[in-house]
């Protein structure tokens, strides 16, 4: 049976940032992909980092450690 998985969106300052997000965390080993972010989230930036539920932690950790501020991280 599939266990259906559960997700977090990360935010950022702006799309820049989602991007170079996006590259770190794949660098990093850590599975993501960039997804529209949900209008009824945020206007700030029109893009996200989608990551599974269980990566939340070491993937602020690593971003952090980039330079990257997350601005929220929001469990879908």
């Amino acid at each position: 049976m599939n266990a259906k998985r559960s997700y977090a969106i990360l935010l950022f300052l702006s799309a820049n940032h989602a991007l170079r997000a996006e590259k770190v965390l794949l660098d990093s080993g850590i599975a993501c992909k960039l997804i529209p972010v949900p209008k009824d989230i945020s206007s700030e930036c029109g893009i996200c980092v989608r990551i599974l539920k269980t990566e939340t932690q070491k993937s602020v950790a690593v971003l952090t450690n980039h330079k990257l501020i997350v601005t929220k991280c929001i469990n879908i």
